[in-house]
């Protein structure tokens, strides 16, 4: 309660950004493009017409607009997520014994492996297929599958989390290129050794076929975005090292063909899958879940990369937003500069401490030098009474019309503080010869 009073959320005009979240969502609504996915019957079924936004930030703050609580499965969406347990259970060394960390450049379902006869990435089938058989090896398949379960609703904190059989069948009979990558992994002998490389496979089928909708979706995106640690429960339910390398590979190779543009223009992790979700993560800031169906040409929710590259375009998200030079980009981690407190604050302190360099910045950014607190001090007041000389000196340069004429004598405040000094400095504002700050 104290950090919502005293705005002191993450995005502390929280408002305001959803009221922009709902304008980006309008504009990608128009986008009528792309086509459903029909090569796996359960997901041709989904009207093109859906379309919906989920937000949730690192300190819970959560907001959703339109079609955010169907039902919808992760498809490849669960890539990063089981990769980050993989991590989290055997650490990176052993994952990686088995599975590359390189963009492959080819199609995410495409029959190929690196120099080293390893599927390059996590993010392409191949390599998550092969991540399938490293988690839990010694258990039963209903014990493996209950503990990733458990796992995902922990990642999204207890919230909607399920799984679609049909969805699964429909996998297991239309995967004739899953089995043709399967048995190309067992050839290789890229599998551990007395691996199942069927049951990897059903594994695999049964993951993408898990259910969450935008809402969950965007729990388990700002558990990523907050370290690992949960938002809603405040667990702790993956490690840091599992949740740098995921996002690692998020960003470079979570968005199928399309990686490398969208690392290019939107400069964060995100991950794609055929039913339409798209999972992003803003580091430190937030989790996003947008779903719908129509898909471009390279496996992408169209409507999903027109939010994702809008939001960027507004908000100085971009992993390579310089905050100084991109002025034209609005920082929702911070307070708007017309807040009032704020400024007086900052101004105060920097009088107070005599902080020339910071009272040079607020000059030349159009600050008004003349605000007063709620005593009606200015920080002309402040600075006289703390002795600040050349901070007194900077205020009397660069506002001479706020001295009224000087006293005859140190004045009785001068006194009680001790600082004729300041009543002599003031006393001489007007001689040419004083250095130039």
């Amino acid at each position: 309660m104290d950090y919502a009073f005293k705005r002191k959320f993450i995005i502390p005009d929280f408002e305001r950004f959803t009221h922009q979240i709902d304008d980006i969502y309008e504009k990608a609504l128009k986008n009528e493009s792309g086509r459903v996915a029909d090569y796996i019957p359960q997901l041709a079924k989904f009207s093109p017409d859906l379309w919906g936004v989920s937000v949730c930030t690192i300190d819970g703050q959560r907001h959703s607009v339109g079609d955010t609580k169907i039902p919808i499965c992760l498809q490849s969406c669960v890539k990063p997520l089981e990769y980050a347990i993989a991590v989290h259970e055997l650490g990176s060394e052993h994952v990686h014994n088995y599975v590359g960390k390189e963009p492959s450049g080819l199609k995410f379902n495409q029959l190929s492996l690196n120099d080293e006869d390893k599927p390059h990435n996590p993010m392409i089938n191949a390599g998550a297929i092969v991540v399938s058989s490293l988690i839990k090896p010694d258990t039963n398949k209903a014990e493996r599958f209950d503990f990733v379960m458990d796992f995902l609703k922990s990642l999204a904190g207890t919230e909607y989390v399920s799984f679609s059989n049909a969805t699964f069948q429909s996998e297991r009979e239309t995967g004739d290129r899953n089995y043709a990558i399967g048995y190309y992994l067992k050839e290789k002998r890229c599998f551990p050794e007395n691996a199942d490389m069927m049951a990897a496979l059903d594994f695999y089928f049964q993951l993408c076929a898990i259910e969450v909708n935008c809402e969950s979706g965007s729990v388990m995106a700002a558990t990523l975005a907050n370290g690992g640690i949960c938002p809603i429960t405040g667990e702790r339910v993956l490690s840091a090292e599992a949740i740098r390398n995921t996002l690692s590979l998020m960003h470079s190779c979570g968005m199928y063909d399309f990686s490398g543009q969208f690392a290019f223009h939107v400069g964060l992790p995100a991950k794609s899958g055929v039913s339409g979700v798209v999972l992003l993560v803003v580091p430190n800031v937030m989790g996003v879940m947008c779903w719908s169906p129509p898909l471009d040409r390279t496996g992408n929710s169209v409507r999903g990369i027109h939010f994702c590259q809008d939001l960027v375009s507004f908000f100085n998200f971009h992993h390579y937003d310089n905050l100084r030079h991109f002025a034209k980009k609005h920082d929702p981690r911070r307070l708007s500069d017309d807040d009032p407190n704020k400024s007086v604050l900052s101004l105060m302190f920097a009088a107070y401490s005599g902080d020339v360099s910071a009272l040079r910045r607020f000059a030349l950014s159009a600050v008004d030098m003349e605000k007063r607190d709620y005593d009606s001090r200015t920080p002309l007041h402040i600075a006289a009474a703390e002795g600040k000389v050349m901070s007194e000196f900077y205020h009397c340069k660069y506002l001479p019309y706020i001295i009224s004429g000087g006293h005859a004598r140190p004045s009785k405040l001068e006194k009680s503080f001790r600082l004729e000094h300041v009543w002599a400095f003031s006393k001489h504002l007007h001689m040419p010869q004083l250095p130039v700050i």
